[in-house]
Parts: structure tokens; sequence; C-alpha cells
């Protein structure tokens, strides 16, 4: 009963005024990212970020986590109507969703897509309610060799956060780390790699630092790659909701797509994505036509959409319970925690359980908002694709100039937002991920801790550390995880082609949309 009070109480403060409009504020920023193709969740919660710092923790977590959840609502848009879609997560549903929108059923698509988007997010929410607190619980045990092993579980882990090449990634991780010393140094006090710079002295500001690799690249990127202004299908309002026929055969994948779509966010990696692929597979091996895959089966549509959303949401349970940011967008959200001097981990729920309580409810009423705005809105969200990108892209860019510096009326984080938005545009030309860079440097300071703190603990025996289970745990399973990619890299890659033969078709068909 606990959790429901919490979350009447939560309720409660999150239907004033102030933060319905708040939370109305971020999912119609995240359902207009999702729609514009190039931005993506994570470059518009870069551009946002600053905005959430004059705000109450709670309002400005509120706000970007109504981006994360409501861009992946939008992003089915465009995929139906435009057959462009807004973000990575959105392409599977391009296969079928815009088959049928050339069948004429691109009102009932749509229909679809937003009702198992907000039945998954939901149903994930509930998950989200549950399982956060009992994760939390369970790491409150942990002492500075666990938080060594978990920050170097951790650092293994999510080296690929989002695909990949996992030696490339790792690269980014010790970047990451490196970049984390810099500063004072955490037990002798002493400054470490600042050149004699005072701005240094400070650490390397993690916020401008996402803003540059995230923001800032995507903006040169688009800049130089526009995207393509495609014609839309219209859509007759008589046509706008499914037939009984497309219910019944939408109920199942809806459900099943939630329950793949759950604990693929708890995992690191592309999880909305891979959620989608799992789906869409698993539909197709589940139908009784599977031949219709490809040509307008309203459940490649149905599962997808509902599986992208749950992993969406399920992501914020090792985010909020661990303080481990398992996709770039929950890299953005500890960004705005870190800034009001919060941080996300094992002490989050009981020191700020009226702040994770109030999150979990704005989340339901978001979906709630988010599933009004698509059902009748669906034709004025698309237009915003005929938006002229040299129009989007000044505006977009002297907003986060503006945001860079407001953040410590300071030159130097303009600067260091410049550089990292270089560095992260030539990054994504050479095929390096910037993800694990901003993990590296995240996790760089619990890592430190946790060994430096351990190893006076044990008077300097690092064997010690495996007599503690829990730390013996994470770091065996560490080990393993090292071992194993590099006997897979030394063994012939005879798996990887009989995988990418079962799923050659379906990725053919999806880089053609990306590209």
């Amino acid at each position: 009963m606990d959790a429901f009070s919490n979350l009447a109480a939560g309720l409660q403060s999150a239907l004033s005024l102030e933060l319905l409009l708040i939370c109305f504020l971020g999912v119609l920023v995240g359902q207009i990212t999702g729609v514009l193709p190039g931005i993506g969740p994570t470059g518009a919660m870069a551009l946002l970020l600053p905005l959430s710092f004059g705000m109450d923790p709670g309002a400005g977590l509120i706000m970007l986590a109504g981006i994360y959840y409501g861009s992946m609502y939008g992003g089915a848009i465009t995929s139906i109507l435009v057959n462009l879609p807004g973000e990575a997560a959105s392409l599977v549903t391009t296969l079928d969703g815009y088959k049928m929108a050339r069948k004429g059923r691109a009102g009932a698509a749509l229909s679809i897509a937003a009702i198992g988007s907000w039945v998954a997010g939901t149903l994930a929410i509930v998950g989200l309610m549950f399982f956060a607190p009992i994760l939390a619980n369970a790491a409150l045990a942990f002492g500075p060799p666990e938080f060594f092993a978990l920050g170097l579980f951790g650092l293994i882990v999510l080296s690929n956060l989002t695909g990949g090449s996992f030696g490339k990634s790792f690269m980014m991780v010790i970047v990451g780390l490196m970049l984390s010393t810099v500063g004072v140094d955490l037990v002798t006090g002493e400054d470490r790699f600042t050149f004699g710079s005072l701005e240094l002295s400070k650490g390397i500001d993690l916020v401008p630092v996402v803003m540059g690799l995230f923001g800032l690249a995507e903006i040169f990127n688009v800049a130089l790659n526009p995207y393509q202004n495609n014609d839309m299908i219209k859509i007759k309002a008589r046509d706008m909701y499914p037939n009984k026929k497309e219910t019944r055969r939408s109920v199942w994948p809806i459900l099943r797509g939630t329950f793949v779509g759950f604990p693929m966010g708890l995992l690191p990696g592309p999880a909305g994505f891979m959620s989608t692929l799992i789906s869409y597979r698993l539909e197709k091996k589940m139908s009784r036509h599977p031949e219709e895959f490809g040509k307008g089966a309203i459940e490649g549509v149905a599962g997808p959409e509902s599986a992208n959303n749950a992993a969406s949401t399920s992501a914020m349970i090792p985010f909020l319970a661990l303080g481990f940011p398992f996709s770039p967008p929950t890299a953005l959200l500890l960004g705005g925690l870190l800034v009001h001097g919060i941080t996300p981990g094992p002490m989050f729920i009981t020191e700020h359980g009226d702040l994770f309580w109030l999150v979990v409810a704005s989340m339901y009423i978001g979906n709630v908002m988010l599933l009004i705005l698509n059902l009748p809105l669906v034709g004025a969200f698309a237009s915003l694709t005929k938006v002229p990108v040299k129009i989007l892209i000044p505006i977009i860019t002297g907003i986060m100039f503006i945001g860079a510096y407001s953040i410590n009326n300071s030159i130097f984080d303009l600067w260091i937002m410049f550089i990292f938005g270089l560095i992260g545009f030539v990054m994504k030309y050479c095929d390096y991920d910037p993800a694990p860079l901003v993990v590296g440097l995240v996790l760089g300071t619990i890592f430190e801790e946790g060994l430096r703190q351990g190893l006076i603990m044990v008077e300097g025996n690092p064997l010690l550390f495996f007599e503690r289970p829990v730390a013996a745990t994470l770091l065996g399973i560490s080990i393993i995880i090292v071992l194993w990619k590099i006997v897979q890299s030394l063994l012939p890659n005879r798996n990887t082609t009989v995988n990418n033969n079962q799923t050659q078709q379906e990725e053919k068909d999806i880089n053609i949309k990306s590209s």
C-alpha cells in the first residue's frame, strides 16, 4: 500500500497548474522532436537542459523526462505519413506503417501506434513504481569496494551503450575516464591536469560536454546533410480510427510488445531500436499471415511501437535506482539532476522519495497528454516536417549558445561546448559513438572514489575485494565479459554470418529508410 499512497501524494503535487504546464511543455517538445528528423530526443534534451536549471529539480526532471518519452510517440507520425523516421527507434515502423498509409489506412496505423504507446508506457510505469525501490534497497548495503565493482561493471557494460564496435566504444570510455580526472584530486585536494587554468580546477562540466557532443554535433550534421521534405499522405477524418478487425489484431501485439520492451530497457545498449526489431520479428513469427509483413500489417506497427515506449520508460529504473544511465537520454537526465546537487543512485529514492514519486506521477499524466495530442492533431505535427532546415537550425543554435552561457555565465563553457561539438561531429563521421565518453565522464568519479577508498579499507590489497560477495560477483562478471569479447574477436564470424543472413532483408529495408 505504501506505493499507492506515495503515488497519490505524487499525483497531488503533479496536478498543480505549474507542473501540469511544465509536463505539457516537455511532452509537446518531445512530440515535435520525434516528428522532426535529425534532432532526436538526446539533441532536444541537450538544447533545453539549461532551461531546467532555473526550475525546481522536480520540474526540471519532469520536463526532460517528458521530452524523452514524448519523442517516442512523435517518431511514428512521419514514419507512417512521410516514410521518414523522426528518430532511430521508429525505423521499423516505416516497414508496415507507410504501406498502410499508401492503402488509405494511415489514420488506423497512427491511432494504433498512439494507443499501443499509451498502453505500453502506462504498464511500464507500473513496473517502474515497484522495481526501482526494490533495486535501490538492495544496493543500500554497498560500501566502497562494491561501488568500485559496480562502477567497473558499468564502465564495461555501458561501453557498448548504443551498439557498434566494442573496441571503439571502450576507447571512448577511457577518454571519458581521463576527462573525469581533470580538476581537484578527491583525496589530496591538489589540482590535476588543470595547466594553471582556474576554470579547469572545477573539473570539466558534464552539461556543456553533453550539449556539444549531442546537440551541437547534430546541428553540424543536419546543416551539412539536411533531410528531405517528402510528400505527406493526407488523412481523412472518417478513416482516422481502426476498424474492429484491425483493433482485434492489435491487442496481443501491443501486450507482447510491452513485455518485450520492458526488460530491454533494463539493459545497456540501443534498447528502443533493439526492442522494436525483436518485437517485429516476434510478431512476424507468430502471425497467421506472415506474408502481409512489409506490405501493411497492423501488427508490424502495434508491436514495435509498444516495445519502443515500454523500453524508454523502463530505462528510468537503473537510472534512478543505481545512477546508471543505460541510454544517452538518461545521461542527459543525470546531468539535469547533478546541476541541482542531486545524485541518482541507491540513496535517491530514500533521500528524495517525494521527487521520485512526483516524476512517476507526472509520467502517468504525460502519457495521457500524449494520447490526447496524438489522436486529433496528427496532421498538424506532421506538417512540421515542411519547415525549412535553414530556418530551424539558426534558431536552435542561438538557443543552445544562450543556454550554455547561462549555466555559469562563463565564456569558458561556450568554448567547451564548441570544442566538444566539433569532436562529436568528427566522431560521428569516424564511426565513434560519443555516448560511452559521457558514461566514462559520469562514472569516472564513482569508479575512482570506490577504488581509492576501497584500497584504504583493505590496506592496499585489491584481492580482498573478492572476499565481499557482491563485489566479487560484479568483478567476476566484468572479467568474464572482457575475456568473452577478446575471445569473440579472435573467433571466425560464422555466427555473425548466420544472423546476418536471417535478418538481411529487414536490415536492408531499415538502412534504406534511414539513409
